[in-house]
């Protein structure tokens, strides 16, 4: 029969990390390759979830998110960030970040209309914008003193009439960098000339290492009226399951993404978000903790990588190291990751996957780090065998 799916889908198919993730279940692998932790988050979140199902709260919650998640997420932002959103009119809690981006996007654009996004992207942006029926538009990040970063007369040179969104991903996966002041000013600066909108996914906000420190766009001068800022609690308290995220907007902004994003999934889980909210109240000692577990993680894996014989760009950031591998001798990380399960019995993400253009990140292979010592180790110890 005719192949039913609509044409401006039929490029994506199954998701690069169902297909490996599969892979290691079939050749018993360990899994480096999709970003989820494999231990729980604080007892404190955990626990308040159970009390939440137990005490009743299983219905569906307000469409716009339980007050006490959306009430935590403004605190939050204030605090940390100083600035001030309205919990009632300018915070949407969606089913994780995957979903607002979707929502955001669906919202924000029209059929031909573009949206720039920097590559390597998480792979849900592209087909978001397809999705939308728009083009995405890649400015590409290159490794550059130790980090990946972009020139900024690429970006400026990426907008055009049709262009609407800059969707911006700091802490950044899969690459780790961490945009600093000035490349976000020069994010800022297009935005404001163009009378773009920013779309962010600030998911690893907390998981920054070394003296990177991570900026919200939307407190640059011109961009908190013009900004869309996405995160959630799975990579925060390492739930990722709950799939619970929330935008920080101002309410024209809410009102659009809320329309879409009540016809996608109407609401999230209402226990997880009574969870989330006391994790962003309660725990955030525990996510300091975390981030300093996963910056030793993060200099365990990349030196274990770096003596199996890849180039490692050690990230600021985020769950994930990127390698080359070329000094091995391959060419192509993507035919290297297909193989490694059964050449050493680990499995990666290859990057060339997040590239609009794959022959630009042919090189890279993408390995998480979120995993006990011992299996890192164990996973380092395979590669140094197998290859």
């Amino acid at each position: 029969m005719r192949d039913p799916l609509v044409e401006r889908m039929r490029g994506f198919g199954t998701t690069i990390f169902a297909e490996m993730s599969a892979l290691a279940v079939a050749t018993g692998a360990i899994n480096l390759g999709q970003g989820f932790p494999d231990e729980d988050g604080p007892a404190g979140v955990l626990e308040r979830a159970v009390e939440a199902v137990r005490g009743g709260g299983n219905q569906y919650p307000p469409g716009i998110g339980v007050p006490e998640l959306r009430q935590a997420v403004a605190e939050q932002r204030l605090a940390r960030y100083g600035q001030a959103y309205d919990p009632d009119t300018e915070v949407l809690v969606t089913v994780g970040a995957t979903e607002a981006i979707a929502s955001a996007v669906l919202a924000l654009t029209e059929p031909g209309d573009e949206v720039i996004a920097f590559e390597p992207f998480y792979d849900s942006y592209a087909a978001t914008v397809a999705l939308a029926g728009a083009r995405i538009v890649p400015v590409t990040l290159r490794p550059e003193a130790g980090r990946f970063t972009f020139d900024p007369a690429e970006l400026r040179a990426a907008v055009t009439p049709r262009t609407r969104i800059v969707l911006v991903n700091s802490p950044h996966n899969p690459c780790g960098t961490v945009f600093t002041g000035e490349e976000l000013r020069a994010v800022a600066e297009v935005c404001v000339e163009h009378g773009l909108t920013a779309v962010t996914d600030e998911v690893y906000e907390y998981l920054t290492f070394d003296d990177a420190v991570h900026l919200p766009l939307a407190a640059f001068p011109g961009m908190r009226e013009r900004t869309v800022a996405i995160s959630s609690a799975g990579k925060t308290f390492s739930v990722t399951g709950w799939k619970t995220g929330w935008i920080c907007a101002p309410e024209p902004y809410i009102r659009a993404v809320r329309t879409v994003k009540q016809f996608l999934t109407y609401v999230g889980a209402a226990p997880w978000q009574l969870a989330a909210a006391h994790g962003l109240r309660h725990e955030l000692a525990w996510v300091e903790g975390l981030r300093g577990a996963l910056q030793a993680k993060r200099d365990r894996l990349s030196a274990g990588l770096e003596s199996a014989g890849f180039t490692v760009h050690r990230p600021q950031g985020t769950y994930f190291v990127q390698a080359d591998v070329s000094p091995l001798g391959h060419r192509d990380g993507a035919e290297l990751a297909r193989a490694l399960p059964a050449l050493a019995g680990v499995v990666c993400i290859p990057t060339q996957v997040f590239y609009a253009d794959p022959a630009r990140g042919r090189r890279y292979v993408r390995f998480a780090f979120c995993k006990r010592d011992e299996v890192i180790d164990e996973a380092v110890e395979r590669l140094r065998g197998g290859l």
